[in-house]
């Protein structure tokens, strides 16, 4: 019985999170799937189903156009059907060779390889783009509280007391990037364990530069216990320290944008990390994982949650983007494959390379719900 009181704690607060979870994954798999239909579209593809979900169909309806819209029982994706595609994978159809000319020029198949590509990216693409539209409204409506980069107090024995840090100093740049809140030192310390980092610091008005290395901890937060990277310095806790900036239409676009293109930063560089065996892999999170963070997140305000889903919403994004058979990004380097080479791959060693994909899709995924189940 200890794992499932583990897993669900109390009956109310297990709902919550399953709640949470499905509200927060079905506006993500929503946006990205309509990213590749209005492209589709636009392009004068036939869309033939559009799926949240997979599996058996819970509630459905067809439109005026033919396209099936439907609501399918296993929560965990969707899809995009398009005429002569072999199956939801966006296989093409052996048999769409028999098609007529008419039939041929709605198919997905048939299309030039730029509309191919840009109805492929579009998925990814309206992921990022959803992040940035709840980013600026959360910075047009409520601002950005900044507590300020300065050390209120240095852990004795961290990495950061070893460095030469004291009480007082202000945080200018990291690395040559310029430091505007405390959380931006939390942020970037905790990806970075192992690295060497070059402080730039004011100290009695005199500018020092100090190098400290983060050391890898384990840190209890939303979802449980992660390891990440720390050197042992506290930030301001007065709230009255806070400086809150407002922002217009414009500003707030600029830094959404911003915002965006950080995340993606981060994910980046943490994947650069696991790929160079740096990183702890052990912090990748499934669905349960991601639930148990959205139950606590919506526990705390309805906007938390929506916040939530522009982070979750630009890794699912970029992570459709990675190079593997049966997501985006597969699909993408087969193109690549088409404009240079001349012709598509051949039929045979695209289906090897979609189950190829699939596979290691399944061993990701199970990966993660392991991970999830340790923590």
């Amino acid at each position: 019985m200890s794992f499932l009181t583990a897993m669900t704690g109390s009956l109310p607060s297990f709902l919550t999170a399953i709640a949470a979870f499905l509200f927060v994954l079905t506006l993500i798999v929503f946006v990205h799937e309509l990213g590749h239909y209005l492209v589709a579209r636009w392009c004068g593809v036939r869309v033939e189903v559009f799926s949240v979900g997979f599996g058996r169909e819970i509630y459905g309806r067809t439109d005026r156009l033919g396209t099936r819209w439907r609501l399918s029982l296993i929560p965990l994706g969707g899809y995009v059907k398009f005429f002569g595609d072999f199956n939801e994978a966006s296989m093409p159809d052996p048999e769409a060779q028999r098609l007529s000319a008419a039939e041929r020029a709605v198919t997905l198949t048939f299309q030039p390889v730029w509309k191919r590509a840009a109805i492929v990216a579009a998925g990814p693409i309206a992921n990022f783009l959803l992040a940035i539209v709840i980013f600026t409204a959360t910075y047009m409506a409520y601002g950005q509280q900044i507590m300020p980069p300065r050390v209120a107090a240095v852990v004795e024995g961290g990495a950061a007391a070893q460095a030469g840090f004291q009480p007082g100093d202000l945080v200018l740049s990291i690395e040559g990037k310029p430091i505007e809140s405390f959380a931006d030192i939390q942020r970037i310390v905790s990806l970075r364990a192992g690295d060497p980092l070059r402080f730039e610091i004011e100290r009695k008005n005199q500018l020092l530069t100090l190098t400290v290395v983060p050391q890898s901890m384990d840190v209890t937060g939303l979802g449980g216990k992660q390891r990440m990277g720390r050197i042992g310095l506290q930030g301001i806790s007065d709230i009255r320290e806070a400086v809150v900036k407002s922002y217009g239409p414009a500003e707030a676009v600029v830094m959404a944008v911003r915002e965006t293109g950080r995340q993606i930063g981060d994910n980046l560089r943490f994947i650069t990390r696991a790929f160079e065996g740096r990183a702890e892999l052990s912090q990748l999170s499934g669905p349960i994982g991601i639930a148990r963070v959205a139950g606590e997140v919506a526990s705390i305000s309805l906007i938390s949650l929506i916040a939530l889903a522009a982070t979750l919403s630009i890794s699912i994004g970029l992570v459709n983007l990675f190079p593997i058979p049966i997501l985006d990004g597969g699909h993408l380097v087969l193109l690549a494959y088409e404009a240079v080479v001349g012709r598509p791959l051949n039929a045979t060693a695209q289906e090897w390379a979609f189950r190829a994909g699939f596979v290691l899709l399944i061993g990701l995924m199970t990966f993660s719900v392991v991970n999830d189940i340790v923590r």
